[in-house]
């Protein structure tokens, strides 16, 4: 296990630094109530002397008071009593010397004699400034002793949760532990295994419901490409045949240069298929990733299917179809690309349309969006449902597969151009025929 880029370790890190950050404001807090402690404690017992030596100020002469004030403070070693008139002393009680100048009336005043701390009260009594100190050593002492076994415990307390922290987070990682293994048993053949979303852990099922949507992504994928890779293998197999059967054939004797030049003219034919279907499929990758970005510029819709209607009108009325137009509507896009799905509909109407027919197309705005509407007379089965149509290399007649009239891709050009302009294209059954509706934005998003 790579301990520094460990999980379990930094949870661990994190217990024991929380549990140390608990018991350092548990230790703060005992520390206050003893140190408050021990000040009632001395404030209690300076204030009785205090008291004491007030009353025998107002009962005894001054002659006798040094007597009584000594036999009332003996026994008390750790205590100090001084005091003053006119700011100089006339008694003195205890080791300390009180200075006058910390002294304070109001409140409780600490100072150091030679090392020794000393905490003190004083008050007034007729024009006497009496001061009373307690030695806080033995107090400092306790809880310098205090503290340092506090330490240890801490030391010792922050060791044990570290430990117990690798415990709990192995114990509570486990369930992670155990998506990770059966993740690790998800594989290209096995796609269709998912992790449980029984009795997981909340913090564990946006991970879970992710990664099995991950896997249904990834399933769809594969499947898309595995189909994909047999249709093109597939489809590229005929040319490359027919290429290599003909090749074989006139390599078996010797032929006039007519000959070879209608062979060549024949293999021409098939490297252009072969060109134009490499060409469409990088196109299709492209759009699959994302990379075919439109160009911005006005492109008059009616205009271009005039411009198509006079390219495909010597093969329209090679079959009897008339081509109709009705209505204007421009958009911003790339003119190249709506032309060719234009052109890539227009196509695959007249070739499937029976002689007499009229492949219409139909253009109108509704709000912010364009409907364009190709009307396709076919008498072939549709399939259902269909939305097959735009799947590449899907052909609604099996018995033109091997006709050189299109690799199938056309449809699927089509989306992939509407798509990357932001619209949709989709295919309804009509009396007699099929629809072709492209649903396309004004503008650019």
């Amino acid at each position: 296990m790579n301990w520094a880029r460990s999980l379990t370790l930094r949870l661990a890190l994190l217990y024991a630094a929380s549990t140390l950050l608990i018991l350092l404001a548990v230790a703060g807090y005992l520390l206050h109530v003893i140190d408050s402690h021990f000040i009632e404690q001395d404030v209690a017992e300076m204030q009785g002397k205090l008291s004491l030596a007030t009353r025998l100020i107002d009962s005894v002469s001054r002659d006798e008071l040094p007597f009584r004030l000594d036999d009332a403070l003996v026994g008390h070693h750790h205590l100090s009593l001084m005091l003053f008139e006119a700011g100089q002393s006339s008694y003195r009680f205890g080791h300390a010397t009180i200075p006058l100048e910390q002294v304070a009336t109001d409140h409780l005043f600490r100072w150091q004699s030679h090392g020794v701390p000393h905490r003190g009260l004083a008050l007034m009594k007729n024009e006497m400034l009496v001061a009373v100190a307690v030695d806080t050593t033995h107090h400092q002492v306790f809880i310098d002793d205090f503290k340092l076994a506090l330490g240890g415990v801490l030391a010792l307390a922050t060791l044990a949760a570290a430990a117990l922290g690798v415990l709990v987070s192995r114990s509570g990682l486990a369930p992670l532990r155990q998506t990770a293994h059966l993740a690790g048993q998800i594989s290209a053949e096995r796609l269709d295994r998912r992790l449980p979303t029984e009795r997981i852990p909340p913090e564990l099922e946006e991970l879970t419901h992710t990664f099995n949507a991950m896997l249904d992504r990834l399933k769809d994928s594969f499947e898309r490409l595995s189909g994909f890779a047999a249709d093109l293998a597939h489809e590229m197999r005929t040319p490359v045949n027919n290429l290599m059967m003909q090749s074989q054939v006139m390599l078996t004797q010797a032929r006039t240069a007519e000959e070879y030049r209608e062979v060549l003219a024949s293999n021409l034919e098939e490297y252009e298929r072969l060109a134009r279907m490499i060409a469409d499929m990088l196109f299709l990758a492209k759009a699959d990733n994302g990379l075919v970005i439109p160009t911005r510029e006005a492109v008059d819709l009616a205009h271009e299917v005039d411009e198509l209607f006079e390219f495909f009108e010597a093969l329209a009325d090679d079959k009897g179809i008339r081509l109709a137009v009705e209505g204007k509507a421009s958009v911003t896009g790339d003119r190249l690309m709506l032309r060719r799905a234009l052109a890539n509909l227009l196509s695959n109407a007249i070739r499937h349309a029976p002689g007499g027919a009229t492949v219409s197309v139909t253009i109108e705005t509704s709000g912010d969006t364009v409907r364009v509407a190709i009307d396709n007379p076919c008498p072939s089965t549709l399939p259902e449902p269909l939305d097959r149509l735009f799947e590449r290399f899907y052909r609604v007649d099996p018995a033109r597969q091997e006709s050189s009239e299109g690799a199938g891709l056309g449809l699927a050009i089509v989306r992939s151009i509407v798509r990357a302009h932001g619209g949709e294209v989709a295919a309804t059954a009509i009396p007699g025929g099929l629809r072709f509706s492209l649903r396309l934005p004004l503008s650019l998003p």
